[in-house]
């Protein structure tokens, strides 16, 4: 598409040779391709042969086919051609005719003024040049679409095998004790594995295994730790109802479109699995992850205790699991410090805690304690209570907030701001205290 903007033709039609001639002197300095023809007729049979014609400009009183005509039928071959009539007549009717028929943008006198036709020829192929543009990017909706309509029929397809293939293991996994049952779990979503992708498929394991861990801490029987695990696994499949290119995107970047379509996921993933009986215990865990402790989560604003134990956990283990991923050093002094920091807002205080000892294996980087460290974060990753390690400065150097400073909410806002208008090279450094 970019050569196709790039080599734009321009077509002149003229029965005075004189006239081409003095156009194409006009046009000289301009990066596109000029053909010519001296009749209705042959401009006809050039462009049954010409590509990516971007302009026609055609004089109206020509022997045989007039300007009109011309313009008319020249729009079979090239109907997203600009066109505009030349006429050395006030004809107002024939000028008519070639606005109404022959889909002329705009009309000229003859004699012209030499800047207003060069000035009229480039607006137009810029008009042309959008259309292109615009085409090309329905062309690529368009696709998007139903390559998502394919992905999520293959996605049904596939849940639905794995959803057989649970019930035809139902009887033996009854039998079995609680490790068991979650090898033959996690070896039945295998596949489902694979469509989800190496990135989805590592969130989802890593929130299972920090889930599984805190659940047989607590003493819950094995068939609860055993259905978390599950709902942990499965808890992001409803995203897969939306855009790949939004499923890792932070909801502060999101359309209001897509942050719409973004908070039904949790009920999505519900719906999927709702047909499946054996998996019945563990849909409220999927459904209500993104609740929140103070009751500003989604999809049914459910608040403290209300929200199901499980729902609870898989929050806790999301929010590591991602906060881990985004920084290089230091993950699990970082992701257990974020979820501190959110602590009676989003996360139930009381469980945050138990998931410490799992983090630190799980991200285990081999290194000697000290009294803190630091870590590189995205604005959007800033809470209030945070400590900066360094000072923050905007892209041009102007110093928004000096190290040591404890963030409050005014002092984020004003890091956002100019991070988006004008953002250096690098994250905020913030410190991270070990316990």
């Amino acid at each position: 598409m970019a050569d196709e903007l790039q080599s734009v033709t321009v077509l002149l039609v003229d029965d005075e040779e004189n006239i081409l001639r003095a156009i194409q002197r006009l046009l000289m300095d301009d990066n596109f391709n000029i053909e010519t023809a001296t009749s209705g007729e042959e401009a006809l049979e050039k462009l049954q042969t010409l590509e990516n014609v971007g302009l026609i400009v055609s004089d109206q009183r020509m022997p045989g086919m007039n300007g009109a005509e011309f313009l008319g039928r020249s729009q079979e071959y090239a109907p997203y051609a600009q066109r505009i009539l030349l006429t050395g007549y006030s004809d107002i009717n024939a000028t008519i005719e070639a606005i109404n028929k022959g889909g002329a943008g705009r009309y000229l006198s003859k004699p012209w003024d030499d800047e207003e036709l060069v000035s009229a020829i480039r607006h137009a192929l810029g008009i042309y040049r959008l259309g292109v543009e615009t085409r090309r990017l329905n062309e690529i909706n368009n696709q998007q679409k139903e390559e998502l309509a394919a992905w999520n029929a293959g996605l049904k397809k596939r849940l639905l095998q794995t959803a057989a293939t649970i019930r035809e293991q139902h009887e033996a996994i009854k039998g079995l004790d609680e490790k068991n049952i979650a090898a033959v779990l996690c070896r039945t979503f295998d596949n489902f594995f694979e469509v989800m992708g190496d990135r989805n498929a590592v969130h989802a394991r890593t929130v299972s295994i920090l889930v599984t861990d805190v659940a047989r801490k607590m003493g819950l029987d094995a068939e609860t730790v055993a259905l978390f695990r599950l709902a942990a696994l499965l808890h992001d499949a409803g995203k897969f109802g939306t855009l790949s290119h939004m499923i890792h995107k932070h909801q502060e970047d999101m359309s209001e479109s897509e942050l719409s379509d973004y908070r039904h996921h949790p009920a999505r993933g519900e719906e999927m699995f709702s047909k499946v009986d054996e998996l019945a215990g563990g849909l409220p865990a999927i459904r209500g992850h993104h609740e929140a402790f103070d009751g500003s989560g989604f999809p049914d604003g459910l608040r403290g205790d209300s929200i199901p134990l499980g729902a609870r956990l898989i929050a806790i283990a999301d929010h590591i699991e991602t906060s881990a991923h985004s920084v290089g050093s230091n993950r699990a002094d970082y992701a257990l410090m974020s979820a501190r920091f959110r602590g009676g807002a989003l996360f139930d205080p009381e469980l945050i805690a138990q998931f410490q000892a799992i983090t630190r294996i799980v991200y285990f980087e081999g290194r000697k304690a000290a009294t803190f460290t630091e870590v590189e974060i995205a604005p959007a990753q800033l809470v209030p209570g945070m400590t900066i390690s360094r000072d923050v400065e905007s892209g041009d150097g102007v110093l928004l907030i000096q190290r040591g400073n404890v963030l409050d909410a005014s002092g984020i806002v004003l890091i956002r701001n100019h991070y988006r208008k004008n953002p250096p090279a690098h994250g905020i450094f913030v410190q991270v205290m070990e316990e």
